[in-house]
C-alpha cells in the first residue's frame, strides 16, 4: 500500500472520534439502564464503538510516529481538535446547554442509535474496498458491529413508536429533536473529499436516499412521523466547530488521564 491509497489521518480521527464519543455517551447508562438486558446491551453497544476507536486511533498513531498513540489520540486532544459528528455528543436527553442536570431519556439515547448506526452500515459496507487496505479491514470488523446496533436500536424504536401513549411521544419528541443534527452527514469536508478522491473513504452524501429509506420505513412502523424539513444552521463538528456540550464530555472521559498524564495501569 501506498501513501497515495492511504486514508487521511483527519478522515481517520473523524471516525475514531464519532465512535470514541458515542461510545462515551452510552457508558453514562451504565448501572442505570431501564431493564438489567438493556444495561448489559448498551454497555456492549459502549465497548464496541470504543474498540472501534482503539483499531482507528493505532492506525493513525502508527502512521504518525514519534511519540504518538492512541491514548495521546483520545486524552490529550482537546475539544477544538475532535472531528466527530455534532449529534453524538449530545447529552442522552432534550435540548439543554452543556451544564444543566436533567433525567436521562432512553428514547433520545435509543433513536441517536439509529440514526448513526443506519448511516455506518453503509459506511462501513462501502469502506470495507477502501484502496486503505488497514482500513478495509477494520471496516469488516466494525460493519458486523454496526448491524448488530442498528438491529438492537431499530427494534427499540418500533417498540417505542408503536408501545404506550407516553412512549410513543418521548420517541417522536427524540426524532424531532435529533434529525436536524443528521444534515451534518452530508455536508462536505476537507478529509472527506480527500478521502474520496483516493478512493480510501466513502462518499456520504451518495448515501442520503439509501439513509432516507432506511429511517423512513424504521419510523413508519413505529407509527412515527418525520419532521417537514427545515432549513437551519447545519452542525459542523466534523470540522472540530462543536457544542458546549463535548467539553463536558471530554472533561469527564480525559480527567484521570490528564492528571496522571504517564501513568501505567
Amino acid at each position: 500500500m501506498t501513501a497515495s491509497t492511504q486514508a487521511p489521518n483527519d478522515y481517520l480521527l473523524h471516525l475514531a472520534d464519532n465512535a470514541v464519543v458515542l461510545g462515551q455517551r452510552l457508558a453514562e447508562w451504565c448501572g442505570h439502564g431501564p431493564i438489567l438486558e438493556e444495561d448489559l446491551a448498551l454497555a456492549n453497544v459502549s465497548l464496541d464503538l470504543i474498540g472501534q476507536a482503539r483499531l482507528l486511533y493505532q492506525l493513525v498513531a502508527t502512521r504518525m510516529g514519534g511519540d504518538a498513540t492512541e491514548d495521546g489520540l483520545a486524552y490529550f486532544r482537546d475539544d477544538t481538535e475532535f472531528l466527530n459528528y455534532t449529534l453524538l455528543e449530545l447529552p442522552n436527553h432534550g435540548p439543554l446547554v452543556g451544564y444543566a442536570a436533567s433525567d436521562m431519556d432512553y428514547a433520545t439515547t435509543i433513536v441517536r442509535n439509529f440514526l448513526y448506526s443506519a448511516l455506518m452500515v453503509l459506511v462501513w459496507d462501502k469502506l470495507q474496498t477502501s484502496s486503505d487496505t488497514d482500513l478495509a479491514a477494520i471496516a469488516a470488523k466494525s460493519l458486523k458491529e454496526a448491524r448488530y446496533h442498528l438491529h438492537h436500536a431499530s427494534d427499540w424504536v418500533i417498540k417505542f413508536g408503536d408501545g404506550t401513549e407516553e412512549s410513543h411521544q418521548r420517541a417522536q419528541a427524540a426524532v424531532e429533536h435529533l434529525l436536524p443534527f443528521t444534515e451534518e452527514f452530508w455536508t462536505a469536508s476537507s478529509h472527506e473529499d480527500a478521502s474520496t478522491a483516493n478512493a480510501s473513504g466513502a462518499n456520504v452524501p451518495a448515501m442520503r436516499a439509501d439513509w432516507d429509506a432506511l429511517v423512513a420505513d424504521v419510523l413508519a412502523e413505529a407509527t412515527l412521523k418525520l419532521p417537514a424539513p427545515t432549513k437551519g444552521y447545519i452542525t459542523q463538528g466534523k470540522q472540530a466547530v462543536h457544542s458546549e456540550h463535548l467539553s463536558y464530555l471530554l472533561g469527564e472521559m480525559q480527567g484521570l488521564a490528564r492528571a496522571h498524564p504517564g501513568a501505567t495501569w
